[in-house]
């Protein structure tokens, strides 16, 4: 990536830890506060908040270049005004500019242009806080208080992983009791922000360990998925696959085990058509009702509150999760009958999938050729092909870092499930089917819990 080159007075789009990226400015900081040793950042003002932090400069970006994108990717009542105060802040700098130009040309046409302000002027600092006085306490504490260390690492899942008042501005709770099966990488984060939001939240996982810091954060513990879904009003599952879903179904003390009439259960798992089905059945034969609401989406996605929501069945269910959804994903659809959700979020990942091994190939295919694997993102980025995706996926490969944000041996299982529904129907897959076989290739090379982007090795070995 090209490199970022600040100075006092930029305005800036700065990511501080799980947080999305927020509108800000670069300041002087306060003498009494030191630079972080060993690394190159930034001491940045929030807008819309009361937050400052170092910022590594590679989580920062320049204002106006990235505001297009960054508002088609984050939303909330918060962010909104966030970005209402640096355009206003804006305003006044132009005003201000205005002024002191045509002073200027009245009084001292010779005089060099004043090098940046090194401070913020006293009426800048309304642009900074904005917001609304009436939002609860605990949504305007300063970030660094609630992550507790600015620099802290970002790649475990935490329970203080997104403050989703803050995403997604405030959020009135359900007063159902909510049940929640499955503490993986993307249920991790759900739960946390299920919690954070105020909603009454009893978990189950097969490692029950996983269990523990949700409790201390005020979940209670089911001790089997029969008693989860007895002791709830809505139960979500989020599984790693269909074996595991229909066994958590109908294994033993599994959940049609604990339906009752009006029971509520939502499956989130990304599995076939077929698979949905059966579980649609089984828990309506009992008189629970049904909804599946897989989600696209990875773990700092899930940590951020910003999964995208697919849902199909039971539409009075839908409803009813209606503040769930918003805690956890930055949108949701509603699509129909059950089965529908499940062909949709196929689709997604099968052409994330054969999308994410084409990059692959194509840094590969760089470097053969004698290519800048560095320039070929950094010219990636710039066109029409530029995302978050591209530049994150791109940057971890080069950097060798295949921590799983999108476990690599699921998007397997997600082309292989695509492609099985295209033959149900009797359609063509032949992209979806090639990039299958390198991510075949790559679970023989050992890099199953891996990343998806780990589908790089396959072409290197």
């Amino acid at each position: 990536m090209a490199t970022v080159h600040l100075r006092i007075g930029d305005l800036v789009w700065g990511k501080l830890g799980r947080y999305p990226p927020w509108p800000g400015k670069v300041v002087s900081p306060p003498k009494d506060l030191k630079k972080p040793r060993g690394k190159k950042c930034f001491f940045v003002k929030f807008f819309g908040t009361e937050d400052h932090a170092w910022i590594k400069v590679e989580q920062l970006k320049p204002y106006h270049p990235h505001k297009e994108e960054m508002i088609k990717i984050n939303k909330g009542k918060r962010f909104q005004q966030a970005v209402d105060a640096v355009e206003e802040y804006l305003k006044k700098a132009k005003g201000k500019d205005q002024s002191h130009s045509d002073d200027k040309s009245k009084s001292d046409k010779g005089r060099k242009a004043a090098k940046p302000m090194k401070i913020i002027e006293e009426d800048d600092e309304d642009a900074f806080k904005g917001g609304s006085s009436d939002k609860p306490a605990s949504s305007m504490e300063p970030i660094t208080k609630r992550l507790k260390i600015i620099e802290e690492d970002t790649r475990s899942t935490s329970i203080q992983a997104a403050d989703s008042t803050a995403i997604n501005g405030s959020i009135t709770p359900t007063d159902k009791r909510i049940g929640f099966l499955g503490l993986g990488l993307m249920g991790s984060g759900v739960v946390s922000n299920l919690l954070k939001m105020g909603h009454v939240v009893t978990v189950w996982n097969r490692t029950a360990e996983k269990c523990d810091l949700f409790i201390q954060e005020g979940a209670r513990l089911g001790r089997t998925p029969a008693e989860v879904v007895s002791m709830c009003d809505i139960t979500f599952s989020c599984v790693s696959d269909p074996k595991a879903a229909r066994d958590l179904v109908l294994g033993p003390s599994g959940v049609l085990q604990g339906i009752r009439p009006g029971k509520c259960y939502v499956e989130m798992s990304t599995v076939d058509p077929e698979t949905i089905t059966e579980l649609s059945q089984v828990i309506t034969s009992r008189g629970g009702r049904f909804l599946e609401a897989p989600v696209s989406g990875s773990q700092q996605l899930s940590n951020d509150g910003m999964l995208v929501i697919v849902a199909a069945g039971d539409r009075s269910v839908y409803e009813d999760c209606s503040s769930c959804f918003q805690a956890m994903g930055k949108t949701s659809f509603f699509i129909g009958e059950a089965g529908n959700a499940a062909r949709m979020m196929l689709i997604l990942n099968m052409v994330q999938g054969s999308f994410m091994a084409t990059i692959a190939e194509g840094l590969t295919l760089a470097q053969a050729t004698g290519q800048s694997q560095q320039t070929f993102l950094d010219i990636l980025c710039q066109g029409q092909m530029a995302s978050t995706f591209v530049d994150q996926k791109c940057q971890n490969i080069l950097q060798g870092n295949f921590k799983p944000d999108y476990y690599l041996k699921h998007i397997q299982k997600d082309l292989r499930l695509a492609i099985s529904m295209g033959d149900s129907v009797n359609h063509p897959t032949p992209m979806a089917a090639a990039a299958n076989e390198v991510y075949k290739r790559a679970k023989a090379l050992d890099q199953s819990d891996n990343d998806m982007s780990a589908v790089y090795r396959a072409y290197i070995h």
